[in-house]
C-alpha cells in the first residue's frame, strides 16, 4: 500500500483539470502518441462539445519515481460545475489526496473554495497546482497570494505549470508521490469497499466501481451490498486503464471494477458499501450523503409510446447519474412521464440531452420549478414543487420559497451593472469584498426560483464571460407565491402551469401567451390564449382564424345579401367555436420553454 496513491483533480470550471489529466496521463505512458486525443477520460460526445466535465473518470497509471521507485497512481477527474458537486463528492470519498487546480489568469474562484471545504470535510491532502502560466496574462504571484489568504495552503508549495504545453508535469507527479499520503487499510480485516461509481454494459450487466478500504475481493467471491442487502458471486475484477484490465485480485488501497453477474439498476445503490457475507465488516463506509434535487421538471415523451423505451432510458442514466430523483407522473396533455428532481439547470439540460442523443427520444419538458413549503389554514405544512398539485389559494395560510446565498466573482470594472442584474433577480443583503487587485467578490442572498432560468447566462453577457457564478442553499423564506394556468380556448393546459412570484406573473405570463399564439397553427374558428392566476386574466395573445371570402360570388344586386352571407358565416365560426377542440402540436410546449432558456 505504501506504493499506492489515490488522488483527485478538483477546480473551478475551467481550471484545466481534464488537460491535466490528459498531461499525466502521456507522462506515465499510459497511451500511445497515436492514440492520444484531448479530454481523453471524458467519454461522452456532449462533454467534447461543452468543453466540461459532466461525469467523473478514474485511470490507474504506473509511474517510476526519479528515485527508481514504482508507484500506482489512481486518477479520478471530477467535474467542476456547480451542478455536478455531487460526483465531486463521491470521487473525493474514494481519495486520499487531491490536487486542486487554480488558473494563473482567473485566481481563486467560487467553486475553487467550496471544493476546498468539500475535501476538508472528508480530511483529504491538497497540492495546490497553479496552471496556464503559459499565458500572457498569468500573473503566478498574485495567485500565490490568494492561495494563501483565500485558501490558508502554503504558496510555496504550489507547482507551477502549464497542463496544454506540458510544463513541470514531471514536478506534479514527483509531488503526487511524495506529498501525497499512501491509503490506509487493513489487509488482514473483513472486506469493506466503496461503491463510488457503477456504470451498465449490455454485455456484462452493471459494472461496479469501488475503492477497496480493508481485506481483498476475488474471482469466485460471494459479496453483498449492505445498504440494498443483494448478494452475488463475483464473476471479475480490475483495473481501469482506458480499457478495463483483468487482475486476479484487489486489495485494500486499491480502485477498481467489480463485474458479479447484476443484471437491473435497482439492486445496487451508489454510496453503498461491498463486504463478504461470510465474514461481513461491522459498519459501512461512512461520509455518502444522498443528492438533494432543487430544480424540479417533468419530462414526457413526444409519442405516447415511447413511455416504456423511456422509462429503461431512464433506469440506466440513473445509474450513471446518482443526483437524478424520478417518479412517475402523468399529465391530460401530455399523457405519462416523469417527475425528474435535478442539482440546476445545466444538470436539467445535459440529461435531457443525453436521453437524446444516447437513447433518441423525443422529449418535451415541463417548466423548470423548485420546492415551495405551503402551510395551509388547518395548519398542516406541505413541500410543493409541482403546479398541478399547488393547493386552493382559500386554503393557503403561508407560502416559503427557497434563497440561496450566491458568490459572485467579477472585474472591477463591470460592478455596475452586476449590482443592476443582482438587484433585478430581487437580491438582498448584498455586500463585496475585494479579493486581490481589480477582483471583487460580491455576495448576495437570492430567491432560487428567479435564479434558475437566465441568471448565469446574463451574468456572462454583463461581464463580458468574466463573471462566475457559485451557490449554496440558505433556508425558506416568505414569498407571495402564485399559480399561473395557461387557457387554450379557455380550457386548461395542466402541464403549460407554473409557480412564480406574483410580480413575475404578468411578464411570463405574456411571454408564454406570445410563443404558443406563433406556435399553434391556426384553425378554422378564433383561438384566445389566456394567462390567469385564480379566476383573473392578467395576459392575452389571440389567433386569428382561417377566413373565406364568402361574398366572392356575389356579383351585384342590394348590401343586404352581402351582409346576410357575412352573419350566416359569423354564425357558423361561433357554433365551431363552442364544438371545436385545438390540436396543440407538442412542438407548441416546447416552444414555450425553449424561448424561456434563450431569453
Amino acid at each position: 500500500m505504501h506504493h499506492i496513491r489515490n488522488f483527485g483533480i478538483i477546480a473551478h470550471v475551467d481550471h484545466g483539470k481534464s488537460t491535466l489529466a490528459d498531461r499525466l496521463i502521456q507522462a506515465c505512458g499510459a497511451i500511445q502518441e497515436r492514440e492520444m486525443r484531448d479530454q481523453i477520460l471524458d467519454s461522452m460526445d456532449i462533454e467534447r462539445e461543452r468543453g466540461i466535465t459532466i461525469k467523473s473518470n478514474s485511470i490507474t497509471l504506473a509511474y517510476t519515481s526519479r528515485a527508481g521507485r514504482q508507484y500506482e497512481l489512481n486518477l479520478i477527474d471530477t467535474p467542476g460545475h456547480v451542478d455536478f458537486s455531487h460526483e465531486v463528492r463521491r470521487s473525493l470519498l474514494a481519495c486520499d489526496g487531491a490536487l486542486l487546480v487554480v488558473d494563473a489568469t482567473q485566481g481563486v474562484e467560487a467553486q475553487t473554495v467550496a471544493n476546498l471545504y468539500l475535501a476538508m470535510e472528508y480530511d483529504l491532502t491538497l497540492l495546490p497546482v497553479i496552471n496556464k502560466i503559459d499565458l500572457a496574462s498569468a500573473d503566478v504571484e498574485r495567485v500565490r497570494e490568494e492561495i494563501d489568504a483565500d485558501l490558508g495552503l502554503d504558496p510555496f508549495g504550489a507547482v507551477a505549470i502549464s497542463a496544454k504545453n506540458g510544463t513541470n508535469i514531471d514536478e506534479v507527479l514527483e509531488a503526487i508521490v511524495n506529498r501525497l499520503p499512501p491509503p490506509r487499510g487493513d489487509l488482514q480485516a473483513p472486506l469493506k469497499a466503496l461503491v463510488f461509481d457503477a456504470y451498465y454494459d449490455r454485455f456484462r450487466g452493471v459494472i461496479v466501481l469501488c475503492r477497496v478500504m480493508d481485506g481483498a475481493i476475488r474471482p469466485g467471491d460471494a459479496i453483498r451490498f449492505m445498504h440494498g442487502g443483494q448478494e452475488f458471486q463475483v464473476l471479475e475484477v480490475g483495473q481501469n486503464k482506458l480499457e478495463r484490465c483483468k487482475t486476479t485480485s484487489l486489495s485494500a488501497g486499491e480502485v477498481g471494477y467489480v463485474i458479479a453477474g447484476i443484471k437491473t439498476i435497482r439492486e445496487i445503490a451508489v454510496g453503498d458499501t461491498i463486504t463478504n457475507p461470510m465474514a461481513p465488516t461491522a459498519e459501512p463506509v461512512p461520509g455518502y450523503k444522498a443528492a438533494k434535487p432543487v430544480v424540479f421538471s417533468s419530462i414526457y415523451p413526444m409519442e405516447a409510446a415511447d413511455y416504456p423505451e423511456l422509462t429503461a432510458a431512464m433506469e440506466k442514466l440513473a445509474l450513471s447519474d446518482a443526483a437524478l430523483v424520478y417518479q412517475k407522473d402523468s399529465s391530460v396533455a401530455l399523457g405519462f412521464g416523469f417527475r425528474c428532481g435535478f442539482l440546476g439547470l445545466l444538470h436539467l439540460d445535459v440529461f435531457q440531452e443525453r436521453l437524446e442523443r444516447e437513447f433518441d427520444m423525443s422529449l418535451v419538458l415541463s417548466a423548470p420549478s423548485v420546492l415551495y413549503r405551503v402551510t395551509l389554514s388547518d395548519g398542516t405544512l406541505a413541500e410543493i414543487d409541482n403546479p398541478t398539485l399547488w393547493p386552493d389559494p382559500g386554503r393557503i395560510e403561508k407560502v416559503e420559497e427557497p434563497f440561496i446565498k450566491a458568490a459572485i466573482l467579477t472585474p472591477e470594472k463591470f460592478m455596475g451593472p452586476v449590482m443592476e442584474l443582482c438587484r433585478e433577480y430581487r437580491a438582498a443583503e448584498l455586500s463585496m469584498s475585494y479579493l486581490a487587485v481589480g477582483r471583487i467578490e460580491v455576495t448576495s442572498v437570492m430567491p432560487l426560483s428567479d435564479v434558475l432560468f437566465d441568471f448565469n447566462d446574463r451574468l456572462k453577457t454583463v461581464t463580458r464571460g468574466y463573471g462566475s457564478f457559485d451557490y449554496e442553499f440558505l433556508e425558506y423564506r416568505p414569498g407571495k407565491i402564485v399559480k399561473v394556468d395557461i387557457l387554450i380556448n379557455k380550457e386548461k393546459i395542466d402541464a403549460l402551469a407554473y409557480l412564480v412570484h406574483e410580480d413575475k406573473a404578468r411578464p411570463r405570463a405574456l411571454h408564454y401567451c406570445e410563443q404558443l399564439a406563433e406556435a399553434i397553427p391556426r384553425h378554422q374558428f378564433k383561438i384566445p390564449i389566456q394567462g390567469a392566476i385564480g379566476s383573473t386574466i392578467i395576459a392575452r395573445s389571440t389567433i386569428n382564424p382561417f377566413r373565406k371570402d364568402v361574398t366572392a360570388k356575389l356579383y351585384g344586386g342590394d348590401i343586404t345579401r352581402k351582409r346576410k352571407l357575412l352573419e350566416k358565416q359569423k354564425e357558423g365560426k361561433k357554433r365551431m367555436k363552442l364544438y371545436g377542440s385545438v390540436q396543440v402540436p407538442q412542438e407548441a410546449f416546447v416552444a414555450v420553454l425553449r424561448a424561456e432558456k434563450d431569453e
